[in-house]
């Protein structure tokens, strides 16, 4: 099941062994690309290859957290990098990033939806700087089989019947979106008080959760390791497609609606390479090639016309109406005083 070693070590030999080409408005003859893992499908990095004669360099990364360092220290040339919402945010507050020349990618222009450019603006107020590439939900994933009671709350996490059953996202804001959730509070809240209260659920919870992952939710989910998991929409798609048992929903609290998008680190060598990778990414073939490999949610309208399955066309998970829910926010980036504060408390719960 697991691709990410076949997709890591197909890049790496593609990249190594493909000859750059005789692109003459190629800066470097390539392209230095820094993405989540699994967030490709490694198919449509050779036939950029092929088709262009860049050559493509492929990085991956767990967390946003784990990206941004490399970026602010300038630790390695990455020209594209695909960033969440509030991370996106902080880079362009703090200087990070290129603007995008739009009049070189007809195809981010032409196919990727007006609503998607219009939700990016909470965090790229000009549209600027970003290209939307995928968007979701996060909610809780659950084995029918293992529940025995209706799933439709985050409090559900804390119920006792499923002690070492449940799975927490290793990740500081999404672990506390979940937690400031079920307190009633906004997922982007500052409020040391707040955060607080949502620490202390996390620690009262903590006895009984088995793990904090990232990845291995979905591995875990599909082989019956877990009855219940935080999870990423297009995750789940992907998982209910190996176990039909398993059933994802939306908490009636209210959850993360999210987007990743596609930018250029101010420092780039090779900006012009860089937008033409983003362009082909926009592309309604190559897009829907990607949303079949990731099962994440495409912005890109020209793909989604492009889709023959029609339960996956119409799915719930994939292409939610998102008035059906209530509290939906996306994450903001909070400042300086913030992270330290949401860090320190990860390290409070992580001693505990």
């Amino acid at each position: 099941m697991k691709k990410v070693l076949f997709a890591s070590i197909f890049t790496l030999l593609l990249a190594s062994l493909t000859a750059c080409g005789n692109n003459s408005s190629s800066e470097n003859g390539e392209v230095i690309v820094y993405n989540w893992g699994e967030y490709i499908d490694p198919d449509v990095i050779g036939q950029f290859e092929e088709e262009t004669g860049i050559k493509v360099i492929y990085d991956e990364f767990e967390t946003n957290e784990i990206m941004y360092p490399k970026i602010e220290a300038g630790a390695s040339d990455y020209d594209v990098v695909c960033p969440s919402d509030y991370m996106i945010q902080k880079m362009i507050e703090n200087d990070l990033l290129a603007e995008i020349n739009f009049d070189q990618m007809p195809n981010a222009v032409a196919n990727i939806g007006t609503q998607y450019y219009e939700q990016s603006k909470s965090f790229d107020p000009e549209n600027k700087y970003s290209v939307p590439y995928c968007w979701g939900t996060v909610g809780i994933l659950y084995n029918k089989t293992m529940v025995t009671t209706e799933i439709d709350s985050w409090s559900d996490l804390w119920d006792e019947s499923y002690a070492d059953n449940i799975l927490m996202q290793d990740s500081v804001r999404d672990s506390f979106m979940v937690a400031l959730k079920l307190n009633g509070f906004s997922m982007n809240s500052t409020n040391p008080e707040e955060l607080e209260i949502a620490k202390n659920s996390l620690i009262e919870q903590k006895p009984l959760v088995q793990a904090y992952v990232i990845d291995q939710v979905r591995d875990k989910m599909i082989g019956n390791e877990a009855a219940l998991g935080v999870i990423y929409s297009g995750e789940a798609i992907f998982t209910q497609r190996e176990n039909p048992d398993l059933e994802y929903v939306i908490p009636k609290e209210g959850t993360n609606i999210w987007i990743d998008s596609w930018v250029i680190p101010k420092e780039a060598k090779n900006k012009e390479n860089a937008e033409k990778f983003i362009d082909f990414l926009c592309r309604e073939d190559i897009a829907l090639k990607n949303f079949e490999y990731i099962t994440y949610s495409t912005p890109n309208n020209a793909a989604k016309e492009l889709i023959e399955d029609a339960e996956i066309k119409n799915s719930p998970i994939a292409f939610p109406t998102l008035s059906d829910y209530s509290n939906l926010e996306t994450f903001e980036y909070l400042g300086v005083d913030a992270d330290e504060l949401y860090n320190q408390l990860w390290k409070e719960l992580k001693s505990e």
